[in-house]
């Protein structure tokens, strides 16, 4: 199979590096692609091989995956929101952008579109409308857990080459085509000194959270998103599992935004943009190409 090209460049983003990919002629409207946990930008090769209109999609892999700058200790989760003013401070400076963002790139998107309405024209949250807040998560019993954690350096999974991590990308996924899982294992993964594979992530990242998850705090900034919202969510993805017993719920949450719309994805895990692109970019391209009011 052929792959759309891409090209990618490094970025000094905030004392880091950053490596953010790009499709598509630099005239053309930019898109802005956010991946998610344990993930990197060239997950989104399907859905804009997909596309059918002319885009420049830009996404960057966060710190911490892909080709970015791995710290090596525990991550602080607020510096993506900076990390996200800066990229777009330097592609689109003082520009309303696109943006679209999935399972945590879409957390990241949709706090920002919050914190910062002047600068987003338009958000899509893929398969995400936030966590629901474990009973058991009481701040002493996870900064405890979170301490324990780091009494040595966690570490992933190895695979002893891309076909051995293609394969368990299409046991975790059944949906996953050979094709697609090929690819995703020659580009999302990473091969180490040893000529093991492994997922290119940094493996602090697996650490535990230290504090709980407060919904209340994402759901005061999604109140002061003033663009329009797309929430596309998988028909077998997280949001259903979180809260497709509790649609009462998922209102309250989707109802924070002043304007949104709801589209579901058919036969799509959390992982749309693998299992169903052609309806992600067909999805992203409808609500993208109107004129935001």
């Amino acid at each position: 199979m052929r792959h759309t090209i891409s090209t990618t460049e490094q970025l000094d983003i905030r004392g880091l590096q950053y490596k953010v990919r790009r499709w598509g002629a630099a005239d053309a409207p930019r898109l802005f692609l956010l991946h998610g946990w344990m993930d990197s930008s060239a997950t989104f090769q399907f859905v804009v091989e997909a596309l059918r209109h002319d885009w420049q999609v830009i996404a960057p892999d966060w710190r911490g995956f892909g080709g970015s700058t791995w710290l090596g200790r525990p991550y602080w989760f607020p510096d993506y929101y900076a990390d996200l003013d800066a990229l777009l401070a330097h592609y689109a400076p003082g520009e309303p952008v696109r943006l679209a963002g999935h399972s945590m790139g879409g957390n990241v998107a949709g706090i920002y579109a919050g914190l910062y309405p002047e600068r987003v024209s338009q958000v899509a949250m893929l398969d995400f409308l936030g966590l629901r807040r474990p009973p058991d998560a009481e701040a002493p019993a996870l900064l405890q857990k979170w301490i324990a954690a780091q009494a040595e350096p966690p570490r992933l999974r190895v695979y002893p080459d891309h076909g051995a991590l293609a394969r368990r990308l299409c046991a975790a996924n059944p949906r996953l085509t050979p094709e697609r899982a090929d690819f995703l294992a020659r580009h999302v993964g990473r091969v180490r000194g040893d000529g093991q594979v492994e997922m290119g992530c940094d493996p602090w990242h697996k650490l535990p959270s230290p504090f709980p998850y407060r919904v209340e705090d994402a759901m005061a900034c999604w109140r002061r998103v003033r663009a329009p919202v797309l929430l596309l969510i998988g028909d077998e993805g997280f949001v259903l599992e979180r809260f497709g017993d509790d649609p009462a719920e998922l209102q309250r949450r989707a109802a924070c935004f002043a304007d949104v719309r709801q589209v579901t994805i058919s036969g799509a895990g959390h992982n749309v943009q693998h299992d169903q692109p052609e309806q992600v970019a067909a999805a992203l391209e409808s609500f993208f190409l109107r004129e935001p009011t």
